[in-house]
């Protein structure tokens, strides 16, 4: 082995270890609470565009997981968010998710149509936990022990790996509905408001996994 190749296994191992420090941080959380019992992440994707569904993710790893990059999913690539998805279906104890559609959304209003979805991951959960890591929020109607984190899916593992489950699960089903519904370019932006979205909601008229209210302005 040349210097050259010397410093380059040298500079990843650093790299490696700052990864596993940086993970070993978001897990202050899961030990504060692990006293407790079984910890779970809770996160939506999806609350914010003018088509499609909210989904909440809910994800219980082991104790002792090792994800490494794991993070918020908006500050992943689409690749990354893919491959750790894969991963935390892999070694989690048990994943949840809840899918709440425009019609309901429209009937109860977004915020209570994302409650209902973290609700609907946790009881889709195989193992009920004994606390639930929420970010930024405390879900009405839940009975177990909440601990809502601001911005926690920078800053817990188990929030972390719930936000990738919910933005992965959205974003394959916004490209099955952009294969549906064509012309909107739903796999590309996700439902979510940009040019080109509203552009071509003005072109062709809302479909069915339009949120009426919030596009209401455009039309």
């Amino acid at each position: 082995m040349n210097k050259r190749e010397e410093e380059k296994l040298l500079r990843q191992k650093e790299k490696l270890e700052k990864e596993r420090q940086r993970l070993k941080k978001m897990r202050i959380y899961e030990e504060e609470y692990g006293m407790y019992g079984r910890i779970c992440g809770i996160d939506e994707a999806g609350r914010g565009p003018l088509a499609g569904p909210v989904v909440a993710g809910a994800v219980i790893l082991p104790a002792d997981a090792q994800i490494l990059y794991l993070n918020d999913s908006k500050k992943l690539s689409e690749k990354r968010r893919e491959a750790l998805y894969d991963e935390i279906m892999e070694k989690a104890v048990s994943v949840g998710v809840g899918i709440i559609g425009p019609e309901r959304i429209e009937e109860i209003n977004i915020l209570q149509a994302t409650y209902e979805a973290m609700r609907k991951a946790v009881a889709d959960l195989s193992l009920k936990p004994d606390v639930l890591l929420n970010d930024a929020v405390t879900i009405p109607e839940v009975e177990i022990k909440q601990v809502p984190v601001i911005k926690g899916d920078a800053k817990s593992v188990s929030i972390a790996a719930a936000s990738i489950i919910a933005k992965v699960t959205r974003d394959r089903l916004m490209k099955e509905y952009d294969q549906a519904m064509p012309g909107y370019g739903f796999g590309r932006h996700k439902g979510y408001g940009t040019k080109e979205h509203i552009e071509s909601l003005k072109r062709l008229g809302p479909c069915p996994i339009h949120r009426r209210t919030f596009i209401r302005k455009f039309v």
